[in-house]
């Protein structure tokens, strides 16, 4: 039995190894978990003791076939639960992270598997992030930041590279959400900025938001 400390700590390690595959540094363990790298060091060692975890010189910490199958469970409840949250009791998606945070801690593997038979085996969260399945297993899509599309190119928003709620509650104001489809019509040379068409709605889009959609490679 993990403590939700160390089950944090695992899934902390398991984005990072998204981000670099050679391991997660201190540093970056550290900042992520906003703690000190002093106490990043006594857990990892904790971890290691659990076999759950490799720390190698130089390359940083990376998570044992046994703590990566730990931090993928985690992830698959994470995602289940913000999707229950959306779905079924109305939360908008800015603000389910913190509690699925919380409830990604619940220890009923019966819980979650009727939680996902009851959401009809849903295969994204409400952020376009995809849910591991029973086994683990991710599917995953080719994605293209709406910023490297060309004029005239269309796609459907599969993700967001930021899901801050600040970022959320942009989207929202503009009524962009997941699963839409979104056409260039013209990139403005001077700053980047797009000329967008969502739905039937044409609007202006900053290069910094336009980097932070993630949309279906074709």
């Amino acid at each position: 039995m993990l403590s939700t400390s160390e089950e944090n700590y695992l899934k902390s390690i398991y984005h990072l190894e998204l981000l670099n595959s050679k391991g997660a540094s201190t540093n970056a363990i550290a900042k992520k978990m906003n703690t000190k790298a002093s106490s990043v060091t006594d857990m990892v060692k904790k971890l290691s003791e659990k076999e759950l975890v490799v720390y190698k010189k130089y390359q940083g910490v990376q998570l044992s076939k046994k703590g990566k199958k730990i931090a993928v469970y985690l992830v698959r409840k994470h995602r289940l639960w913000e999707c229950f949250l959306v779905d079924k009791l109305d939360f908008t998606w800015d603000e389910v992270h913190d509690i699925a945070e919380q409830l990604e801690h619940v220890k009923s593997d019966d819980l979650v598997d009727k939680l996902d038979k009851f959401l009809g085996f849903p295969t994204v969260d409400p952020h376009g992030d995809p849910i591991p399945d029973k086994n683990g297993n991710i599917t995953k899509r080719k994605r293209i930041q709406l910023s490297n599309l060309e004029v005239n190119q269309e796609s459907i928003l599969l993700g967001l590279k930021d899901s801050s709620d600040e970022f959320l509650r942009y989207l929202d104001k503009n009524e962009i959400s997941i699963g839409q489809k979104i056409t260039v019509l013209a990139k403005e040379p001077f700053d980047n900025s797009l000329t967008i068409k969502v739905g039937k709605k044409k609007m202006l889009i900053s290069q910094k938001a336009a980097h932070n959609l993630y949309l279906l490679e074709k």
